[in-house]
């Protein structure tokens, strides 16, 4: 197993470069979601730490800062939207990792979204899919819980690149990777416009 074929430069092991944990973890690139939370705490934050945890029962998680708005809201609500950016969609991200953007339903003016059907989380036009979920369980790791989400509505767009996060800047996906189906999701309509870490702390 430790063979190697001549004239194939190896990286000599996982000392030869220390880096501190954010620097590391930068180089892990993930895609781009914002969370969502509707109601009387209604607000939305750009994140990248999510993910799936199983397909039966069906759930995610997602890792909010206890400093983060956020982390009241889905604490509150006791569920979440989800919506997978698709390629296009930096400016949306952006938009809500931005600490200066207005909270409450202020945040949501001018941008097309529409209140998922089970949650009534705010899911955003354009998006590569969609999910709602309950939270399960929640986690305090640090400064930061995890929420584990279980999926009770899940939908896909019709995008073909979805947005990254890499090295401390946004990227996209070079393949385009189409819808295996034509349906919409059962939220906003499917044709509507559109560090080390992409997570606003509100």
């Amino acid at each position: 197993m430790n063979s190697v074929s001549a004239g194939v430069a190896v990286s000599r092991g996982p000392a030869a470069h220390p880096a501190p944990l954010r620097e590391v973890m930068s180089l892990f690139a993930t895609g781009v979601t914002v969370l969502s939370v509707g109601g009387e705490d209604i607000h939305g934050m750009t994140a990248n730490a999510f993910t799936s945890v199983s397909l039966d029962p069906p759930s995610v998680l997602c890792s909010v800062a206890h400093s983060a708005v956020m982390y009241r809201a889905i604490t509150s609500a006791g569920h979440f939207g989800v919506s997978i950016m698709e390629a296009g969609q930096e400016g949306l991200a952006r938009f809500f990792a931005d600490k200066k953007r207005p909270l409450g339903p202020g945040q949501f003016a001018g941008v097309d979204w529409a209140p998922g059907p089970r949650t009534g989380a705010p899911l955003l036009g354009g998006a590569l899919a969609w999910l709602e979920c309950e939270v399960l369980a929640a986690h305090d790791i640090g400064d930061h819980t995890v929420f584990i989400g279980g999926v009770v509505n899940s939908s896909r767009g019709q995008g073909a690149q979805g947005l990254l996060f890499f090295g401390g800047a946004f990227d996209r996906t070079d393949t385009p990777s189409g819808p295996s189906s034509p349906s919409g999701p059962s939220g906003p309509s499917s044709s509507a416009p559109s560090a080390s870490s992409a997570s606003s702390s509100r």
